[in-house]
């Protein structure tokens, strides 16, 4: 073997000691999740670090036809580690993004966004289920840009305070509360024909089953939700101030 040959083959040893290296220091700074873990000890780097003290001892002892060709399988699977982790990571992109963005989909769900963004909904919908394809299809990338274009598209979607699952009747004198305009009230139905509603979720209550026109000052009605909105807690309607 000539000078140059020996140097080649100290140089490809030297780099892949040093990659081992690397990985024990990284191995030793925290305590790696089992993601990490399955990349640091992958087969193909472990028999790269196996092929690589072999060439490391061949060349020692002066065989260097059998270092050079230790040396030259250690690099491939070296190489072929290397496409391991970056497929690895490829997946688990994919992943990570397809599970923000299901996440993202059932909050907008949560926040009303199926009756006040029906067409983001839908075109959100829609995308998730682009990702969900290109990731069958192991096209990693496009799983997880499409998966983020979910979550883009979902910003425009904004969470509004729970309306009221109840509210309580005052009288007609101060607030002229009935079931038509309580029913209008925006933070009820914001609808006067909706009044049936509230009258059919209540009516076994009332002292008069059969009169809608009927309702005390002080008599909580239910307000059911309609249209899959979030409704919790007691309304009570508070008088403007008088100048």
């Amino acid at each position: 073997m000539n000078n140059k040959s020996k140097n080649l083959l100290l140089g490809a040893m030297l780099l892949l000691r040093f990659g081992t290296a690397a990985l024990t220091a990284v191995e030793g700074t925290f305590q790696p999740s089992d993601f990490v873990n399955s990349l640091i000890n992958n087969q193909y780097l472990l028999e790269s670090i196996r092929l690589t003290r072999l060439a490391e001892e061949c060349y020692g002892q002066g065989e260097y036809d059998e270092a050079i060709r230790y040396a030259e399988e250690a690099l491939k699977y070296a190489q072929w580690s290397d496409m391991y982790v970056t497929l690895q990571m490829k997946i688990k992109g994919a992943n990570d993004a397809i599970t923000a963005a299901q996440k993202r989909l059932d909050w907008a769900a949560a926040a009303g966004a199926l009756q006040r963004y029906a067409e983001v909904y839908a075109a959100a919908q829609n995308t998730y289920e682009d990702a969900l394809i290109a990731r069958s299809g192991e096209e990693w990338d496009k799983a997880r840009e499409t998966a983020l274009r979910v979550i883009a598209l979902l910003s425009a979607v904004q969470e509004l305070p729970a309306l009221p699952a109840q509210y309580l009747v005052q009288s007609w004198d101060l607030l002229r509360d009935c079931l038509w305009n309580i029913a209008a009230k925006p933070q009820i139905y914001g609808d006067p024909f909706k009044w049936t509603v509230i009258y059919e979720a209540n009516k076994e209550k009332l002292s008069e089953p059969a009169n809608p026109d009927l309702i005390h000052p002080g008599f909580v009605l239910d307000i059911p939700s309609i249209s899959g909105e979030i409704r919790e807690g007691l309304w009570v309607e508070t008088l403007p101030l008088q100048r």
